[in-house]
């Protein structure tokens, strides 16, 4: 598995990262909607496999994350095979209610017979995601946390390394340090039930949010999103983790990656700290494919991507 995640870093390059296509299919209904298409099988499959037909992807891209729909079609992930792209695959069912205000995700039960068909169709590694509020309940960032801890060992059992995603929402008005004490709190008991489940942390991937302000928040506080990020990850975040891919969350267009940039130019961090950007990669390019501008598409896509390569070296001019 060791090998798995040396491919999606970039073997020789060491400056790769990951494209998260893997929109559920309401998701993907609004995204498409956005840009005036109806999501249908055949749109889905257009948008997706013009964006993995792009030539060069590879040298930015080492790993796709897929939906059950898109890594089932084989004419749509085709060009990743031929370019050498690892497959990822989502397996988790969705955030439902927990508590008075939380969520907790669902997807355990038959799970393992899931990874063991998905690893069949080429799947290399997985993504489970957990949806947390900053006013959530510790009941629910600690179910959350045994839950992700729970579908790391299984993947890793079927031989699949996992991606464990604790994303804190920044949705509302925040403030960045509320961020920083409440995502330091989740990090701390996902790594507390990783190590009781037994998961192994060298071959996991952790895929977590920024430290920002809410959205909502206009109180400035751009210029602590890297010093306030890695202090976290330093205190919560044990060094044999081979790899941070950050999500871009929501951000405006082009702040995901300026705050990647940032990040890395803080140096000496002991994981590899790369993207694992959906919004962030894809959002020119959508507009343009829905305008029929397919080569306009990808070039917008392998621009980012070229942009996002760089941050992961914090040399991003």
């Amino acid at each position: 598995m060791r090998n798995v995640i040396y491919k999606i870093q970039g073997e020789e390059s060491r400056n790769k990262g990951i494209l998260a296509a893997d929109e559920s299919s309401p998701t993907i209904a609004r995204r498409l909607a956005s840009v005036g298409v109806d999501s249908t099988e055949g749109s889905r499959h257009s948008y997706r496999h013009t964006l993995f037909s792009a030539e060069g992807l590879e040298n930015y891209i080492g790993g796709v994350i897929l939906f059950d729909e898109t890594i089932r079609n084989e004419k749509t992930i085709q060009p990743l095979v031929d370019k050498g792209i690892c497959l990822g695959i989502k397996v988790d069912k969705g955030a439902k209610p927990y508590d008075l205000q939380g969520l907790l995700t669902e997807g355990l039960d038959g799970l393992s017979k899931r990874l063991y068909e998905y690893k069949n169709l080429g799947a290399e590694f997985a993504k489970w995601r957990a949806v947390l509020n900053v006013e959530d309940s510790d009941a629910c960032v600690i179910a959350n946390a045994w839950t992700l801890a729970r579908y790391a060992k299984k993947c890793q059992d079927e031989g699949i390394v996992p991606i464990v995603e604790p994303e804190v929402l920044m949705d509302g008005r925040h403030h960045i340090t509320d961020s920083l004490r409440f995502t330091e709190k989740v990090l701390h008991h996902v790594f507390d039930a990783v190590y009781y489940e037994g998961v192994a942390l060298e071959t996991m991937i952790l895929k977590p949010n920024m430290i920002l302000n809410g959205y909502n928040n206009s109180v400035k506080t751009s210029t602590y999103v890297s010093e306030l990020t890695t202090d976290c990850f330093k205190r919560t975040v044990p060094a044999a983790v081979p790899m941070i891919a950050f999500l871009s969350g929501g951000q405006p267009d082009g702040m995901a990656v300026e705050n990647l940039n940032a990040i890395n130019q803080v140096g000496n961090l002991p994981w590899y700290t790369t993207f694992s950007f959906g919004r962030e990669l894809q959002t020119n390019s959508l507009s343009r494919w829905a305008e029929g501008k397919l080569d306009d598409a990808k070039d917008a896509l392998l621009l980012r991507a070229g942009e996002c390569c760089q941050a992961t070296l914090g040399e991003l001019e």
